[in-house]
């Protein structure tokens, strides 16, 4: 008989934690921002308290997630060479070591070396009956085994009263709902009293919805005024106690993690929204006990064993050679321990081994490259004419390497936001962004500006473009005026689509063209003097104490502090790409999809400053008269660097910047033929590959403009001698770093706090979009839909996904070209300055204990020691 769901019940103090509870649920999560503010995140960064393997047992139980990788990309990388068997055999041997059965050791290993083969054919026990009857006889055991499930899933609620498509039914309610509240204008009605808040405004919305029935609409209409008040009375008409109310809100939170994250994240944007991450949970439940209302009470559910015996049996016959007729024979010792091993050495950890193997095999392969190359370097016997200043972005490598082999240059990686804490407001705009990683908040704002006269016509020239996109959506979402619109606008975009199509290259280039031309952008100036003003909640620019420390840190975390050249170009970086949702991703992995050139330009301008540069000689930085500071970026899709600031420069800076024009056209041309070749969209048709670049960032048909961040492995802190002769493949974070200059470790412990863990959120990112595409990915680029301004969606009704596209980590449908390693990090320092940071920063400790990152480091001798 169903039971009434009673919101009459007052709750007692057992509930008083509740917001501790939603606060520390959160964890398995990871706030989500709108597409256009793309930005690497480990999707596990709440949970590093767990071990790697722990974290993926777990995903396995609520969500039927692996984490691992599965069988066929392990067999392609060992195939391929990329998996030395020999570290498999190591780990195993290690493993079983700390196992403690009293079992032979022959037995022992052969049991597993047999489990780890990864092309096993289906195994059927021909002697079934007999099993049962050996696994009813050996039953006494399972008392003995452990549990090596961790959680379950509310789903698993419901699926125990014949309702297994519960949890489809409640997510699409709940997606409809957040669509329609988180909209930013794509709808042509929005969701009214979205001003009151999401549980206030869904409250008042819910009695009109048909997709539920009247006594569900009748019931609802009953919720208590407050969310949080809402969120206890739910718990206690499920029967949830409180000591299970986190586990209940985190497979709430993992049921759809993408429109959790963006309330999450949404959250933490402003104080008006404070308790939305709370409402999100307060509708769902509530629409939960409204649909769960016919099948009350729910059955408790069972910790079961059933057939786990015959399961291990089963292990032993397949792996261990052991027919079951000879279990009889087996003392009750050595019974036990087959059963125990059997069960701990599950397909966890098979898949452990197997990926550490994987990775132990490339952290050899990048030894053996850097400190065999490291002993053939010749030191150049030419003047450095340019010193050029990259973001630690893997596409950076390739692009320095051809550049330092082409001329007398020399290259350095730093933070591509140069540690300018700045929210930046380009020229004509009215908006600012934030312009460094998403994990640190803006101090100081930047404005560019102009003469009130040339900025007024930009602003009115800038204006026509942006009136006719905004007329076209005006008339594209009014009811009447799109039945219009077609016979407008036909016969213009008829011509655009058939250009874009068929020419988009030179398409592409004669736009951008068309609207530099028409915009015709003045020359500008920055606020980097501090300035009072009452407009801004940030100051406005620097105060010049300011301005040095900005300066002076940027030059010693890329470790250029002396030996400058004439020439010193400091460069950004971003992406270009057509009809491309995730264009921002191409940009910087770490802020928000902004571009790094104006940061770029800020450094430089600060770094020009005569006040700035007589500080920086009293702190040891001496920079000659005759170098100048220029900005440039760097473009990734084109691999092409485009100046962006360069201010009067002295004779000799002149001569390093027209040798460096002459020889960029053929740094590109290196750089992308290099790049080409590994993307599977090659066509035969184009002559050299910097056309086929061209076309693969104009084709707004291109699923695959660039491969990004793809296949990144490493992150390298030293000397750049350390790879010069190194090609990395583009694999590998590359930042300077002189351990002899940095005495107390105050610049070492700031790379690891914030480009280090930057480059593990990509990492993992990418790492989990690869190994669980259907849950951490985000489907196939062609079937994705963009909803409601902020994300995308596969078809209408899907979780709002936030990883990457398929396109972005895979080949082809069966070929992998992300390797889903953890990132390895390899520092050039002494024994002691490794255990100085360690006994630091616990939270990289942690990481490393914890499996969520690798450390390997070099010492002065040029001695490889591994930590992992």
């Amino acid at each position: 008989m169903a039971t009434t769901l009673n919101y009459d019940k007052e709750p007692d103090d057992s509930y008083c934690d509740i917001n501790e509870w939603v606060k520390s649920a959160s964890k398995v999560i990871v706030p989500l921002g709108p597409i256009n503010q793309f930005a690497a995140r480990s999707p596990w960064a709440g949970l590093e308290q767990q071990t790697f393997e722990q974290v993926a047992r777990r995903l396995k139980d609520s969500r039927d997630v692996d984490i691992y990788p599965n069988n066929a990309l392990l067999i392609d990388a060992y195939e391929k060479g990329e998996i030395d068997k020999q570290f498999l055999e190591e780990g195993m041997r290690k493993w079983l070591a700390t196992q403690a059965l009293d079992l032979s050791k022959n037995v022992a290993e052969q049991f597993c070396r047999n489990a780890l083969a990864l092309d096993q054919q289906p195994f059927h026990p021909s002697e079934g009956q007999h099993l049962k009857k050996v696994a009813q006889e050996l039953s006494h055991y399972q008392s003995q085994i452990p549990n090596n499930h961790t959680i379950h899933a509310y789903k698993q609620y419901v699926e125990q009263v014949g309702k297994g498509e519960f949890a489809d039914e409640l997510n699409l309610h709940i997606i409809k709902w957040c669509k329609l509240y988180l909209d930013e204008s794509q709808a042509v009605w929005s969701m009214p009293h979205r001003e009151k808040g999401f549980y206030q405004a869904w409250k008042m919305m819910v009695p009109y919805d048909s997709a539920l029935s009247h006594s569900m609409r009748k019931q609802l209409q009953s919720l208590p005024e407050d969310a949080e008040h809402a969120l206890v009375k739910g718990l206690i008409a499920l029967e949830i106690p409180p000591s299970e109310a986190q586990d209940y809100f985190e497979a709430h939170l993992l049921s759809l993690p993408g429109w959790a994250g963006m309330m999450l994240w949404r959250s933490q944007q402003s104080t008006k929204e404070e308790k939305l991450f709370l409402e999100y949970l307060a509708v769902r439940i509530s629409l939960e006990c409204a649909l769960l209302q016919p099948y009350l009470p729910l059955p408790k559910l069972k910790a079961e064993k059933q057939g786990l015996i015959e399961s291990l049996l089963t292990r032993w016959m397949k792996w261990g050679d052991t027919p079951i007729e000879d279990w009889e024979n087996l003392s009750p010792e050595e019974i036990k321990a087959r059963l125990l091993l059997a069960n701990r050495f599950d397909r966890f950890v098979r898949s452990r081994l197997w990926l550490e193997a994987w990775e132990k095999t490339y952290e050899v392969h990048i030894k053996e490259m850097m400190t065999s190359q490291q002993l053939s370097i010749v030191q150049p016997t030419m003047p450095v004419l340019a010193q050029f200043a990259f973001c630690i972005d893997v596409r950076s490598e390739p692009f320095r390497r051809q550049l330092e082999k082409i001329g007398p240059f020399e290259t350095f990686g730093t933070a591509g936001f140069f540690g300018l804490p700045i929210e930046t407001t380009k020229l004509g705009s009215t908006h600012s962004h934030d312009s460094l990683p998403v994990m640190f908040k803006p101090k100081h704002k930047v404005i560019e500006s102009s003469t009130d006269d040339d900025l007024k016509q930009y602003k009115q020239r800038e204006n026509t473009i942006h009136s006719i996109s905004h007329t076209f959506n005006k008339l594209k979402h009014n009811m009447l005026t799109n039945l219009l619109l077609p016979e407008i606008s036909g016969p213009w975009l008829s011509l655009q689509t058939l250009a874009r199509s068929f020419v988009p290259q030179k398409t592409g280039y004669t736009m951008r063209k068309l609207r530099k031309k028409w915009s015709r952008k003045p020359s500008t100036k920055l606020s980097l003097d501090h300035i009072h003003t009452l407009d801004s909640l940030l100051p406005v620019g620097f105060s010049e104490k300011e301005q040095v420390f900005y300066a002076n840190q940027a030059l010693r975390m890329m470790g250029l502090t002396e030996h400058f050249a004439p020439l010193v170009v400091i460069c950004g970086h971003s992406s270009h790409s057509a009809n491309n949702p995730y264009s921002s991703a191409l940009d910087c992995g770490a802020c928000g999809g902004a571009s790094s050139g104006f940061n770029a330009r800020v450094l430089a301008t600060l770094c020009n400053l005569p006040k700035v540069r007589e500080a920086l000689e009293k702190v040891g930085i001496v920079i000659p008269k005759e170098t100048v500071f220029v900005a440039a970026e760097h473009i990734t899709t084109l691999d092409e660097l485009r100046f962006i600031y360069v201010p009067e420069l002295s004779e000799a800076a002149q001569r390093s910047l027209e040798c460096v024009q002459t020889k960029l056209s053929k740094v590109c041309d290196e750089a992308n033929a290099e790049r080409i070749v590994q993307l599977p969209t090659l066509h035969s048709h184009y002559k050299n590959s910097k056309g086929e670049v061209q076309r693969l960032a104009e084709d707004w048909s291109e699923v695959r403009p660039e491969w990004g961040l793809a296949r990144n492995a490493a992150f390298i802190i030293g000397e750049r001698t350390l790879t010069a002769a190194c090609n990395l493949e583009g694999r590998a974070f590359l930042h300077n770093y002189q351990w002899k200059n940095d005495d107390n470790g105050d610049i070492l412990a700031k790379i690891i706090a914030g480009p280090a863990k930057v480059a593990q959120w990509i990492n993992l990112q990418y790492y989990a979009s690869t190994v669980a595409p259907h849950y951490y990915g985000s489907g196939n680029k062609t079937t994705q839909t963009i909803t409601s301004g902020i994300g995308v969606m596969q078809g209408n009704a899907s979780d709002l996904l936030f990883g990457l596209p398929w396109q972005s980590v895979m080949q082809s449908d069966q070929e992998a070209y992300h390797e889903p390693l953890r990132l390895l990090v390899v520092i050039q320092a002494p024994r002691k300055y490794i255990e100085r940071l360690m006994d630091r920063d616990s939270a990289f400790l942690q990481k490393l204990q914890n499996g969520w990152i690798r450390l390997a480091s070099i010492d002065d001798e040029g001695r490889w020691e591994s930590w992992s």
